[in-house]
């Protein structure tokens, strides 16, 4: 479907996530600070020791400074490309490690295609359940307030 399509081009452009990938138009810095790691995710420290502590990512130590190097920026960015498409961390660690597979990451990207294809499922679902959730509090809505004014009338 084209849906699936362009899921898939989705997909493979996460999936093929490297050095030269840039954030918001700008080249990733060679190594960040915490600060600028925050500053340029828009995410919290607390965030970025969340992610170590779950060993997502590891960034460098000195002492008690933690340095990002490329590969933790690129993490941190599909990291938070994966939340975005409603992917648990456990997924996406799963697909982080399978990179590091000696295949040319052929195994990353069909169980990125797989679990990508079944979340789509999830979402399209969620989507249907809420869109008839909104017609129903409409009609709720609609017949409450019909009910308020005939109510209305009757005491005035």
């Amino acid at each position: 479907s084209a849906a699936s399509d362009v899921y898939k081009r989705q997909v493979n452009s996460l999936i093929n996530a490297n050095d030269n990938i840039t954030v918001r138009s700008r080249a990733m810095n060679a190594v960040l600070t915490i600060r600028q790691m925050c500053d340029e995710f828009e995410v919290t420290a607390r965030t970025l020791r969340f992610y170590e502590d779950k060993e997502l990512i590891a960034p460098i130590r000195e002492g008690q400074k933690r340095l990002y190097t490329k590969r933790e920026q690129v993490r941190v960015s599909l990291i938070r490309q994966g939340k975005r498409f409603g992917f648990s961390l456990e997924e996406i660690r799963e697909l982080l490690d399978l990179y590091y597979l000696d295949d040319q990451q052929k195994t990353q990207m069909e169980r990125a295609i797989t679990m990508g294809e079944q979340r789509l499922i999830d979402m399209e679902q969620q989507r249907n359940e809420l869109d008839q959730a909104i017609i129903d509090i409409k009609e709720r809505l609609k017949i409450s307030s019909e009910w308020l004014q005939n109510t209305q009338k009757k005491v005035g």
